[in-house]
């Protein structure tokens, strides 16, 4: 074999990966938001899980991206455990579509069929309105120019006579268990290194209708294949939720079941399905009709993947609760870490996410943000009055702590939003993005809001002074106000826009603002009669102040969120 031939091979490998990837991202973009909501509408049973997983993932062609994106939604917190499995079975079931597709490719030379639609695709590519239809048509070209290329290398290798081949396979016994399981393991790696079972499926495609390599090999191969394709959603769980990692995990106990029920049916299952695609398993090389029956080998190795898939859910999908328990005593929950720390809970490094579900965590990440900063106000009410210098001190610090935390979260959302505006948004994507950055500089102001009361409420300790009992009790009532505010601002951020009424936020808004009027207008006459001195009534309205414009970011955070402004409402 030329070195030429070898770097046709790679080149060929290369472009049916880059196929697979722009065909599946293009189709992702178009459908964004539809797969979102199909995901999280359809998801109701295991069954209907099942056809989901199936249905995104022929749909995407990827069920790395199904599953990442389960895994995903599983971290968010909008997919239960059991639902996640069933979607991944589903999503086994929907990846064998490519075999299928690649197996068509080597049967007829498709590469006629793809020059054409180049032609369309760089059109449509530079119309604004269709370019992902073009970026569509170019990967799906590019994949089957892969394909075609593949399969004319296969031809021009001639590895059925090539002797250093033929030599290395025949040092395995195609009936020997131990060799079944040295291809299982091979195809694991390869497939964990190369991150695409595709790619490796083509291989083995072109080792087995060749005629190289005994059919037996080539399922193992294939079986490989599957366990190794789990690792990429597993590492895309690393630094999730113990809930995530868990449904990774059972995506990958998921396949090792199917592979080792196979391996104790393996010849009998094979037969039936070489049986069923007409391949004859016991025709010796060199007779007439064995290349016309070698080439039946592609659609053997496509029929065994889905029948291998489809069979292993129809086994698992009952007890299904039983691998949910399995894959929880697998994955322990981490230890509780101080909830003081600063970390992003959904908003992930992740492989291969679409730009549609980054906006989807970072969503669930801002509300995780204003969750935090009502915490921090209930610390910061907390703080006042509370006469022990101890507990006031340690308070305190957790409150700065709290600012600090704040400020990262709003650099993190910000940075991690910028790297998905970067993408090829649709408009209302990209309307999302800018409401989202409102969202989070306005949740930022809420924390400094919050870390300026503290402030006072210390400055207040360190004079020496104190507030008045009414002052007390207005502070109080005006801290009411606000949390009301912050309350009815976590339950928009958390529910769908129109089960929302936004007047709310607005009569809360402008109660406060009466109040602080009232208020002022109070603290004018109370200090001109001397019922506590100046500096006393200064820092009693700075609070007040304070908790005023709270409310006015809190505003601005619904108007972001519901995309309306107070005096449209």
């Amino acid at each position: 074999m030329s070195i030429w031939i070898f770097f046709k091979l790679v080149g060929a490998l290369a472009l049916l990966m880059f196929g697979m990837k722009t065909m599946s991202e293009a189709l992702q973009k178009m459908a964004g938001p539809q797969l979102r909501h199909v995901l999280g509408a359809m998801t109701t049973n295991r069954f209907t899980g099942i056809l989901t997983g199936t249905f995104i993932t022929a749909a995407v062609q990827s069920s790395t991206a199904t599953t990442i994106m389960t895994v995903s939604f599983v971290n968010a917190g909008l997919l239960s455990l059991v639902q996640a499995i069933s979607v991944i079975m589903g999503a086994n079931i929907g990846t064998t579509l490519t075999a299928w597709i690649m197996s068509a490719g080597f049967s007829f030379n498709i590469t006629d069929f793809v020059w054409p639609a180049f032609f369309v695709g760089i059109a449509l590519i530079y119309s604004k309105k269709r370019k992902l239809i073009g970026d569509f048509l170019f990967g799906i070209s590019f994949m089957f120019l892969g394909l075609g290329t593949l399969r004319q290398t296969g031809i021009d290798m001639d590895l059925a006579h090539n002797q250093a081949v033929i030599d290395f396979f025949s040092h395995f016994d195609p009936d020997s268990f131990l060799t079944t399981i040295v291809f299982l393991l091979i195809g694991s790696v390869l497939t964990m290194c190369v991150q695409s079972s595709a790619a490796i499926m083509a291989i083995t495609m072109i080792l087995c209708s060749t005629g190289v390599l005994p059919i037996y090999q080539g399922i193992a191969l294939v079986m490989g294949e599957n366990i190794g394709t789990t690792v990429t959603s597993n590492l895309a769980a690393l630094n999730a939720n113990t809930q995530a990692r868990r449904a990774a995990m059972a995506h990958m106990v998921f396949n090792i079941f199917g592979v080792l029920w196979i391996l104790c049916v393996f010849h009998p299952f094979i037969n039936m399905i070489c049986g069923w695609v007409g391949y004859d398993v016991t025709m010796p090389k060199g007779t007439p009709g064995f290349a016309a029956n070698a080439a039946k080998l592609s659609f053997v190795l496509a029929a065994f993947h889905t029948t291998f898939n489809v069979a292993n859910t129809i086994i698992l999908v009952g007890p299904i609760k039983y691998l949910e328990k399995l894959v929880c005593k697998i994955i322990k929950p981490k230890a509780n870490k101080e909830e003081d720390e600063f970390r992003l809970h959904f908003i992930q490094s992740g492989i291969m996410k679409t730009p549609e579900l980054s906006v989807l965590e970072a969503s669930k990440e801002i509300k995780s943000f204003a969750e935090r900063i009502q915490r921090m106000f209930g610390m910061v009410r907390e703080l006042l009055g509370e006469q022990d210098m101890d507990k006031f001190t340690k308070l305190y610090s957790r409150i700065e702590k709290y600012e600090g935390i704040s400020d990262n979260m709003e650099i993190e959302i910000a940075k991690y939003l910028d790297q998905v505006s970067n993408a090829h948004l649709s408009d209302e994507t990209k309307e999302k993005v800018r409401s989202m950055l409102r969202e989070i500089s306005e949740l930022e102001s809420i924390g400094d809001a919050c870390y300026n009361i503290a402030r006072t409420s210390n400055r207040l300790i360190n004079s020496k002074e104190d507030f008045t009992q009414e002052q007390y009790d207005h502070i109080h009532q005006m801290f009411e106000l606000t949390d009301d505010a912050l309350t009815q601002m976590n339950r928009i951020l958390v529910g769908h826009r129109q089960d929302n009424d936004v007047n709310r936020s607005f009569n809360i808004e402008n109660e406060i603002n009466n109040y602080r009027n009232q208020l002022r207008s109070q603290n004018i006459n109370d200090v001109n009669e001397h019922k506590y001195t100046y500096a006393v009534g200064t820092m009693y309205m700075d609070i007040i102040q304070e908790c005023e414009r709270l409310g006015d970011y809190v505003v601005n955070v619904v108007e972001a969120r519901m995309g309306v402004r107070q005096q449209d409402a």
